[in-house]
């Protein structure tokens, strides 16, 4: 194929993503635009310094996004997807931060098995407990085992194989009022997967055409090179 060839078909593409650009451009907009609903229920969680309320977690900011980490009281390590998605994470916090917005992962595995787990990953965003509190049930991320035939996530009622689920939600403060803005799941965590959209730029993709599911080639970032 000939320079001029591709450059046609590229010019081509970009106009294709150009309006892709476009429309996520005005899906944002109407993301923002979305009605605010209050958070009265007063949900308290483990961290490193003590027991926090859902207001402290912004640490002062006026915005927090929380990354509903899959992380069950039972497991000895956090799910492996989560841990692909953790491992963009740390460095996004200071940059939030100048944008007047905390970030927090939010498990239901108690803060010890959190902490240790952070270690070994050599993560540093912030990451707290919701065990004891129905935070994680209340934003349809967990489970009771006799649910799992009919369970509410990603706005449907549907079968779900685990007791966790990923999640992302979005909250703003007045003061001390908290207001729930916002929350994908399933694919819609993929915002946060800088891997993903890096394959995506790539002739072979993300390669998981024939896989038992799409994200079965993942491992924690230490166990690549397991047998």
């Amino acid at each position: 194929m000939s320079r001029e060839v591709w450059l046609a078909a590229r010019r081509e593409l970009l106009a294709r993503e150009k309006a892709y650009t476009r429309e996520g451009d005005a899906l944002s907009a109407a993301r923002r635009a979305l009605p605010r609903v209050r958070v009265d229920t007063p949900y308290a969680f483990a961290g490193p310094d003590g027991e926090r309320s859902l207001v402290e977690l912004f640490a002062g900011k006026q915005q927090l996004v929380v990354y509903h980490f899959m992380f069950d009281p039972a497991w000895e390590a956090g799910c492996k997807s989560c841990s692909f998605i953790g491992d963009h994470l740390s460095g996004t916090v200071a940059h939030l931060a100048a944008r007047d917005t905390a970030f927090v992962a939010v498990s239901r595995a108690p803060l010890a098995k959190l902490l240790v787990f952070r270690a070994r990953m050599g993560w540093t965003f912030p990451w707290v407990s919701s065990a004891g509190s129905r935070f994680n049930y209340d934003f349809h991320v967990s489970f009771a085992p006799a649910e799992l035939a009919a369970v509410d996530y990603n706005y449907a009622t549907r079968p779900f194989p685990h007791p966790e689920a990923p999640g992302i939600s979005a909250f703003v403060r007045d003061g001390e009022a908290v207001y729930h803005t916002y929350s994908s799941y399933g694919r819609g965590v993929e915002v946060l997967m800088g891997t993903y959209h890096m394959l995506d730029l790539t002739p072979l993709g993300r390669q998981e055409e024939g896989l038992a599911e799409p994200m079965a080639w993942v491992r924690h970032h230490d166990r690549y090179d397991a047998p």
